[in-house]
């Protein structure tokens, strides 16, 4: 029997499989702490500076009086005027950290397993996470941040990939909506943490202590079974399915896990010792028009997300509030990703252009509604739909990313797509600048790329109730069936038209 099979025998989402899931999904609540950290952290108090001699930065913090009772590392380290780059430059570094373990740790994971490289991720995210909440000074912290960066980058992509191996491919688009949809409701959870805990050395360490417990959780998980069977490693597959039916309470269907050899796999030699890497994402056929696609539909999700919450930010008021809110805003976008990405008439291709085309439009409106319209039809409301809307397709492409790539190069794939994702956040905060040349153009750049990348999404293919592929031999085949199939349908459509006209 081939894997799909063989998880229909076993259980596609039995109890087992839900604890493995939950776990990893509330994974994300501490991921997400970790992202939002330097927001409430890096908090720049109200202050005043008395008059006296401020010729230079040593005498300048003498004269400063923080007004606020705020705790931050601006008021521990008087991270004010000429050093209040530094706060920027932590969270900067933190998603430099990030982009940079998508890239590495994406294709370690697709060639040395998911479970190792998680796990070791995870746990050096802890050790540094308590490194910066007992950073003695701002270098420390900052290098600190750039190494929980580093580790967040790749265990965050092996978590989401591992939450869809372990359950039948039926389930792909629930656990990947439970998981982005959980990170929301850490983000506003982490804001109310924000507001009971003040000092930020125990907000800190507060934030991160929940990842001991998470790994402790997640060590006893197994190898992706889908992993093992797409490298060649059938009988270590086999077992971790037996495990599975056998927790699963289904132990009679343990016995008849008989699995055949995958085609293509890295073990048959069809590809090499090293099986495929990071070069065949632009190099292989299928993969490259792929590849380039949804680097271009993630990097304007993040583009365009990170842009509507600029607009939504302006907006004075409770900091710990703003936090929640921002978080909070995006939960109805997850019931209705998985409402119409499992319809046939919709599925995940249409659903991810028509949000990301929405989107778009709402940035347009955005820009032509007067910000004093109304209660309720104003700048600010249709910023905060478009955020909605934006994030419903950050879901959709999460998920449809991992059904468009073969199992043997998947989360590679998944780092190339969230570094370009990761280049749209850095680059989302420069576009307010192109007020200069008209009011309307920073609107006018999300409009376009949010419209542009819905339209460039329809090129890709629908995966809704298809096959998982495993291999690039699979991914081949596949494609060159549909090619037949497509062709056939076209000609036998010319001979029915010839033989109507004669």
């Amino acid at each position: 029997m081939d894997l799909e099979e063989a998880f229909q025998l076993v259980g596609e989402f039995g109890s087992y499989q839900k604890q493995m899931v939950l776990v990893l999904v509330l994974l994300q609540v501490y991921m997400a702490c970790q992202s939002m950290l330097i927001v409430l952290i890096g908090a720049i108090p109200e202050y005043h500076i008395e008059q006296g001699d401020h010729s230079n930065y040593e005498e300048l913090i003498k004269h400063v009086t923080f007004t606020e009772d705020v705790n931050s590392i601006v008021t521990e380290w008087f991270l004010l005027k000429q050093q209040a780059y530094k706060v920027s430059l932590a969270g900067s570094l933190f998603f430099a950290g990030v982009l940079v373990g998508n890239v590495f740790f994406g294709p370690l994971s697709d060639k040395i397993g998911r479970k190792p490289v998680f796990l070791t991720a995870l746990f050096f995210e802890v050790v540094f996470g308590y490194a910066t909440a007992f950073a003695p000074s701002y270098e420390v912290f900052a290098l600190s941040r750039l190494l929980v960066g580093l580790m967040n980058g790749g265990m965050s992509l092996v978590c989401f990939v591992l939450t869809q191996e372990y359950v039948g491919k039926a389930y792909w688009a629930m656990t990947g909506t439970l998981t982005n949809m959980t990170f929301a409701v850490g983000i506003a959870l982490f804001g109310a943490l924000g507001y009971y805990i003040r000092p930020w050395r125990t907000l800190a360490t507060a934030a991160n202590s929940p990842g001991v417990l998470f790994f402790l959780l997640c060590v006893t998980l197994p190898e992706s079974p889908r992993w093992l069977y797409s490298r060649g490693y059938t009988e270590k597959a086999e077992e971790v399915l037996q495990y599975i039916a056998v927790r699963n309470g289904n132990s009679n269907a343990a016995a008849k896990v008989k699995l055949r050899m995958c085609p293509g796999s890295v073990r048959t030699g069809n590809q090499g010792n090293n099986g495929p890497g990071f070069l065949d994402l632009f190099t292989h056929t299928v993969l490259r028009r792929r590849t380039v696609v949804l680097m271009y539909v993630w990097y304007s999700c993040s583009l365009v997300y990170y842009g509507l919450t600029m607009n939504a930010s302006e907006d004075s008021g409770n900091r710990y509030f703003s936090v929640a809110m921002y978080g909070l805003v995006e939960l109805p976008a997850y019931p209705l990703c998985i409402f119409f990405i499992n319809k046939q008439w919709a599925g995940r291709r249409k659903t991810m252009a028509s949000f990301l085309g929405l989107a778009g439009l709402s940035c347009l409106c955005t820009m032509l509604v007067p910000v004093n319209a109304g209660a309720l039809f104003n700048a600010t409301s249709l910023a905060l739909l478009g955020k909605l809307l934006v994030s419903a397709a950050f879901n959709i492409v999460y998920v449809y990313t991992t059904e468009l790539y073969p199992t043997t190069i998947r989360n590679a794939g998944l780092g190339v797509c969230s570094m370009s994702c990761r280049v749209g956040g850095i680059l989302a905060p420069f576009v307010p600048s192109m007020r200069d040349l008209h009011t309307s153009m920073p609107f006018m750049v999300f409009c376009l790329s949010g419209i542009s990348a819905g339209c460039l999404g329809l090129l890709l293919p629908e995966t809704l109730n298809k096959p998982v592929t495993e291999t690039l031999d699979e991914l081949s085949s596949s494609a060159y069936h549909r090619i037949v199939e497509t062709e056939t349908h076209l000609f036998e459509e010319d001979q029915s038209k010839t033989n109507h006209n004669q």
